[in-house]
């Protein structure tokens, strides 16, 4: 399963990217909404996970345009942002799910 994670935090990145390839992902990582979308349109992903709060695009952004070009690879966000209204939003937005960080 090939999934594209976007994450700014490069230390959380590193750890989430190790789990998921011991767990027998294939997992490109990225550290903008920019490159997430740019890597979302030239690739074939079985899953998205994206944070909210990223440099140069959100990940709102990225989930708003891709589902705009009808994109419908599920995408997780998961995020700091864990508010009701923050997940409603999100959700409203097209992910498929949402998951606040601990």
């Amino acid at each position: 399963m090939k999934l594209l994670f976007a994450e700014d935090e490069v230390s959380m990145a590193e750890a989430v990217t190790d789990i998921l390839t011991y767990h027998n992902y294939t997992v490109d990582t990225v550290y903008d909404g920019a490159d997430a979308l740019d890597y979302a349109r030239a690739e074939q992903y079985d899953g998205i996970i994206l944070d909210i709060m990223m440099p140069k695009k959100s990940g709102l952004e990225v989930l708003k345009t891709l589902r705009s070009e009808r994109n419908t690879t599920p995408i997780l966000l998961l995020t700091a942002k864990a508010e009701v209204e923050d997940r409603i939003a999100g959700l409203d937005m097209g992910a498929d799910d949402y998951l606040p960080k601990p």
